[in-house]
C-alpha cells in the first residue's frame, strides 16, 4: 500500500487569520481540501491520514465528505511540534501497515503537487527505500564571514545545493523504526527538524525525486496570493 500522511497540525500566526492556515476558504473551498484533493485523484495513493490541530478533527471529516474525499481513513492529534506531529501519524500506523508499504509525508499547506511529483516520489522510494522532492538552487549562496557579519569571502557553488520540500516518501520499516530511535536519543526531532534532516542525522542516505515549482507552502498572505494566482490560470 502507499499512505499518505498529511500534516495540517499547525496554527499559521503569520498567515495573520483567525483560524488555522489551512482552513482558510480560498474561493469557496478549505486549503487544505486542494491538497487531500491531489492525493485522492492520484491513482497510486491507498489511503490518507491527516494529522490535525487538536479540536478540528470533525471539521476534517465533514470538509471530506462535503468534497467526497473517500481515501481519508485516520486522523490523528497532532503533536505540540512539526515532528511531534508526524510521529504520531507514523506511530498509528504501526498495526495497519507491512514494513514495504510506502508512506508519503505533505504538507497540508502544500495544495499545489504534481501528479508527476508525487508518482516519481512513491516510485523511488520504492525501490531505494526513501524519496525527498528537490528541485536545483538557482541563487548564489554566500556564506557570512565570521570576522565581519557584513562581509563575505567564500560561495558555495549552487550545483552543489538541491532544495527539498514535501512530498517525501519512505518505506515504513524505515520510517517507524527512525522516528522511535529519534525520539529515544533527542536526535533530529528539535526547532525546524523534519522527517528529511532527522533521517540524515540519523545516518540514512536520502535519494532525490522530482520537484516542481508550483508546490509552494502557504505561509504568508503573499503565498495565498501566489496560489489563488495558479487556480485563476487553471
Amino acid at each position: 500500500m502507499n499512505i499518505a500522511i498529511i500534516i495540517a497540525g499547525g496554527v499559521g500566526n503569520r498567515m495573520g487569520q483567525s483560524i488555522p492556515k489551512q482552513f482558510i476558504n480560498v474561493y469557496d473551498k478549505p486549503i487544505l481540501m486542494y491538497t487531500l484533493e491531489g492525493f485522492e485523484k492520484h491513482p497510486m495513493v491507498d489511503a490518507i491520514e491527516v494529522v490535525c490541530i487538536e479540536g478540528w478533527e470533525n471539521v476534517v471529516w465533514s470538509y471530506a465528505k462535503q468534497y467526497n474525499i473517500t481515501k481519508l481513513k485516520w486522523i490523528v492529534k497532532g503533536g505540540t511540534s512539526g515532528q511531534e506531529s508526524i510521529r504520531n501519524g507514523v506511530f498509528n500506523l504501526e498495526d495497519k501497515c507491512s514494513k514495504d508499504d510506502v508512506i508519503i509525508i505533505h504538507d497540508g499547506i502544500r495544495p499545489l503537487v504534481d501528479a508527476e511529483v508525487l508518482t516519481d516520489v512513491i516510485n523511488k522510494a520504492s525501490i531505494y527505500g526513501n524519496a525527498v522532492t528537490s528541485l536545483p538552487y538557482n541563487e548564489q549562496i554566500f556564506v557570512v564571514s565570521k570576522d565581519d557579519e557584513k562581509t563575505t569571502t567564500q560561495f558555495i557553488p549552487r550545483e552543489t545545493l538541491r532544495r527539498v520540500s514535501t512530498p517525501q516518501a519512505y518505506q515504513f520499516e524505515l520510517l517507524d523504526s527512525k522516528y522511535h530511535e529519534a525520539f529515544e536519543k533527542g536526535i533530529g526531532i528539535y526547532g525546524s527538524h523534519y522527517t528529511n534532516t532527522m533521517m540524515v542525522e540519523l545516518g540514512v542516505r536520502l535519494y532525490f525525486a522530482a520537484g516542481s515549482d508550483k508546490n509552494i507552502k502557504l505561509t504568508t498572505p503573499d503565498d495565498l496570493e501566489m496560489f489563488k494566482g495558479y487556480l485563476r490560470r487553471k
